[in-house]
């Protein structure tokens, strides 16, 4: 853009920012650091309690945010909620589909993963994307643009075993990105991928071993763990005007391992 005035290009002061699985892990930091930013959250989670407190919280501290009950897997609450962000605000600047079933999955080899583990993953992990991508299209094409940023992972990369159910859905939310982007361009609504690295949220460390903890780091380039905060500025980039251009890509966050 010429003549572009930076500062405001990546700003996300006064955005209206849906965080899918907003009230707890990585999503719990996004949402806090959006709303530090002056955006205007919308915490949309399964674990209800937990983001009605973090909502509470961000507007104790003089910050905008609103929480509701969401199962991304089930179109009606999904659907309630985006309407709320909308009776509240008036428009959807930004989704960011970051709930998933991942820590709570137990590590093993393939042939034993249940098939109804396997489907549970599946819908939640790229269903409920499909879902809430659908449900805020009609608002972000009435408005004249958008911006999707869908939560994979740096494990697809590796290829990385004993959870393949999980990684199969992460691979699939690549795809999902590339194609939705292509779909979306002409209502200029911009679709981007972020992989996270091994990171080192409060729901992912209550379920791994301190020596699995402290493996990640060694094939790094930066050799130390990787926290929720290394996330937000490629988050904060990918739904702010800076990245008005940019449709359809990954962009890899895990300190230089996997070099994409």
């Amino acid at each position: 853009m010429v003549g572009m005035d930076v500062n405001a290009a990546c700003s996300v002061r006064d955005k209206v920012v849906i965080v899918t699985g907003g009230g707890t892990g990585i999503g719990k930091v996004y949402s806090e650091r959006l709303a530090q930013a002056g955006a205007r959250v919308v915490l949309a989670d399964i674990a209800d309690d937990a983001a009605q407190a973090v909502a509470r919280s961000i507007r104790g501290s003089g910050g905008q945010a609103l929480a509701f009950p969401t199962d991304v897997t089930d179109p009606q609450a999904v659907q309630v909620m985006v309407e709320g962000a909308i009776a509240a605000w008036g428009r959807i600047d930004a989704l960011i589909n970051n709930a998933s079933l991942m820590s709570v999955l137990p590590r093993g080899e393939w042939f034993r993963i249940p098939l109804e583990e396997w489907d549970r993953v599946m819908e939640v992990n790229l269903k409920g994307m499909f879902i809430c991508c659908r449900a805020v299209y009609p608002h972000m094409k009435a408005q004249g643009g958008g911006r999707i940023v869908n939560i994979s992972s740096s494990r697809i990369w590796a290829g990385n075993p004993n959870r393949l159910h999980y990684t199969t859905s992460k691979a699939g939310v690549i795809g999902l990105t590339r194609a939705l982007a292509r779909e979306v361009g002409d209502d200029g609504i911009g679709v981007n991928a972020i992989t996270p690295g091994f990171t080192e949220s409060e729901t992912q460390m209550a379920t791994s071993s301190s020596n699995y903890v402290a493996g990640r780091a060694r094939d790094r380039c930066f050799k130390r763990p990787q926290f929720p905060d290394d996330l937000v500025g490629a988050v904060f980039f990918l739904i702010s005007d800076a990245s008005a251009f940019i449709t359809g890509q990954t962009l890899n966050v895990d300190g230089g391992q996997a070099m994409h």
